[in-house]
């Protein structure tokens, strides 16, 4: 067995045991699998072949860094929200780096559905924000041109590896939304379930589209 293939049973298992705990919110066992099952994922990236191209490598593996950092914030207490919220912009940046990395997509049709997409959730969120609402924009903006160049790459490329990094970045956003939803309008009982599920399997697919390259 490879060692992407031991990683991601790893990373799988350490999910599995993350959500459970979530769902008997036994803190301790949180603290322990949320952010190993980042870590487990960043490893795939790392441990990934760089010939081809070295900066998206080392972009994704930045920007899944990023988000493990994130991860540890998020698991504090509320008020450090924002330094989560402030990670995982920059982990995106590190995305649109990497998904940027052999040509910037300039395609405004690409980029339509994305924006509008972003501006419905911002739309929904608005009353709830408060004091948020610019961080919560600057970072939807971000979270939408790292979706706007995932396909974009995509498109030019038509490769396995982009085609997983779309995926991921699609999987990424629709996290991100679920979370913004649950925490500032709508909370619901599963919401976190759904959402740290999809926000797994994003980080894995950009992994694996590394790996795949």
């Amino acid at each position: 067995m490879n060692i992407t293939f031991i990683l991601s049973i790893l990373a799988a298992i350490s999910a599995i045991l993350f959500l459970r705990a979530n769902q008997r919110r036994s803190k301790r066992q949180e603290y322990i699998f949320k952010p190993l099952t980042t870590l487990l994922i960043l490893l795939i990236a790392l441990l990934g072949p760089a010939e081809e191209n070295v900066l998206y490598k080392w972009a994704i593996t930045v920007g899944l860094a990023l988000s493990l950092a994130g991860d540890i914030f998020l698991l504090l207490p509320r008020e450090r929200f924002i330094y989560g919220l402030v990670s995982f912009l920059i982990a995106h940046i590190f995305f649109i780096v990497a998904f940027a990395s052999e040509g910037f997509s300039s395609s405004i049709l690409v980029f339509i559905p994305f924006a509008i997409y972003g501006i419905i959730i911002l739309v929904i969120l608005r009353p709830h924000l408060g004091k948020l609402l610019l961080p919560a924009i600057i970072y939807a903006l971000a979270l939408m041109v790292m979706g706007w160049q995932a396909a974009g790459r995509w498109t030019d490329a038509g490769s396995q590896s982009s085609m997983l990094a779309l995926l991921g970045a699609l999987l990424f956003i629709f996290s991100d939304s679920i979370m913004m939803l649950h925490r500032f309008r709508s909370p619901h009982p599963n919401a976190r379930l759904l959402y740290m599920s999809l926000y797994y399997l994003a980080l894995w697919l950009l992994a694996i589209s590394v790996v795949l390259y």
